[in-house]
């Protein structure tokens, strides 16, 4: 009996010893590889608020991040998700920007949490989803985001679980939402979610630049949206947009603020520059000066140091196959690839090579990966695309492989 246990405590010694033996070598170098896979460090700008992430708008490129999955409270930073809900649906065709929306009680200004950021819409007033929308970007009307919320749902719970599936179906994990105007502390998000979040939306509602987030003043509610016995009466309010940073930063076009005491301040900002466009989200700064400052000097660094590239390579000649049905094949890189974040001091004086595959056989499914096209600038190899054929590589008949085949044994035997 103890012979049988000390063979059974060697046997599963000599086991474990494998298995840790195996995940050690092959779990090393991909710690390695995902180490080098960062840029080098940078000296980075000092950052105050809670949390603050920084992106390429492009290709979502992480450049900074402070807590960047810390769950804070967007505050109005929600309403791009209402505003986005809305979009969708005009894009559908099942909603129009130019409707009249119906604004029932809950909606009214007088009839909001108290400390609301509101639009003003009141019994009576003739008012377009349009309007509703510049509501929302602008003067951040909790109001208007009741409003957009019944137009498109019988209840703002209802409502609020569509922008719950929304934020999974973007993949945003932590990013949860009661309500669509941000007023309660039990919407959650994290600053890396609702960057990501940005550039999608940016992506899917480019418009939104120019139509709502960059413009400085709203008016509301101007006559027209009076019934006409009350036209002449009332005076129109004028608001700007909170996000001051549009007049202070050259190339802030966006997003959105936002406040409530239990965030602090918080700000989605976008700026362009060169082709280059940055989007920061800080989370919780404890004033608008202090986020505006960080917001400055994060804009600042990430122009500094980082660009988008989007280098156009050389027309590809096509490469040649064997065994197949034709002895030559098309190949491309994915034109999504040709789009990098890079160092602001790299890409001058481009250059392309390629590697491919010796030899290149069939049969082989379409988008197959045949090379490597490589780029290179004045400071030696700067990025790699993996090059596919563009088509399905049908085999050959069988004189045709069996041609092939004695052409590539004796090709083997020159290249010994």
């Amino acid at each position: 009996m103890k012979r049988y246990f000390c063979i059974a405590a060697f046997t599963g010694f000599s086991l474990f010893f494998f298995l840790f033996s195996f995940l050690f070598c092959f779990s090393f170098p991909l710690r390695l590889a995902a180490q080098d896979a960062f840029p080098p460090l940078l000296p980075k700008p000092a950052v105050n608020a809670q949390a603050a992430v920084l992106i390429d708008g492009a290709t979502g490129a992480l450049l900074f991040s402070k807590n960047g999955d810390h769950a804070i409270p967007p505050a109005s930073l929600a309403k791009l998700m209402t505003i986005h809900i809305a979009l969708n649906e005009v894009a559908e065709g099942r909603a129009s920007l130019d409707e009249v929306v119906a604004l029932p009680p809950q909606s009214w200004a007088v009839n909001q949490p108290p400390r609301s950021s509101l639009m003003y819409l009141a019994s009576g007033q003739i008012v377009t989803l349009r309007e509703l929308l510049l509501g929302l970007a602008i003067p951040s009307g909790n109001d208007a985001a009741v409003a957009v919320a019944l137009h498109f749902a019988p209840t703002v719970e209802a409502f609020a679980e569509r922008m719950n599936q929304e934020a999974r179906w973007f993949g945003l994990l932590s990013t949860r939402f009661v309500e669509p105007s941000g007023i309660s502390e039990f919407n959650t998000t994290t600053a890396l979610e609702f960057a990501f979040f940005c550039k999608e939306y940016l992506n899917l509602h480019p418009e939104t630049l120019q139509d709502y987030h960059s413009v400085r003043e709203f008016i509301y509610p101007k006559e027209e949206n009076w019934p006409p016995a009350y036209r002449g009466r009332l005076r129109p309010a004028s608001r700007s947009n909170s996000n001051t940073l549009l007049w202070t930063f050259e190339g802030v076009d966006g997003l959105k603020t936002g406040y409530i005491d239990e965030s602090g301040y918080n700000i989605a900002i976008t700026a362009e520059r060169e082709g280059t466009r940055l989007i920061l989200v800080i989370l919780g700064a404890s004033a608008i000066r202090a986020r505006d400052e960080d917001g400055r000097a994060l804009l600042t660094w990430g122009f500094e140091h980082f660009k988008t590239l989007r280098p156009v390579p050389e027309s590809l000649a096509p490469v040649r196959v064997w065994k197949a049905k034709r002895d030559t094949a098309e190949i491309s890189v994915e034109k999504s690839l040709l789009e990098f974040t890079t160092f602001t001091d790299r890409g001058r004086n481009l250059r392309w090579e390629t590697e491919l595959a010796d030899p290149i056989i069939a049969p082989l499914p379409a988008y197959s990966e045949v090379g490597t096209l490589i780029l290179y600038d004045d400071q030696g190899k700067l990025e790699q695309f993996p090059l596919t054929i563009t088509s399905e590589l049908e085999r050959g008949g069988f004189l045709k492989r069996l041609f092939d085949a004695v052409r590539l044994f004796f090709r083997s035997l020159k290249t010994k």
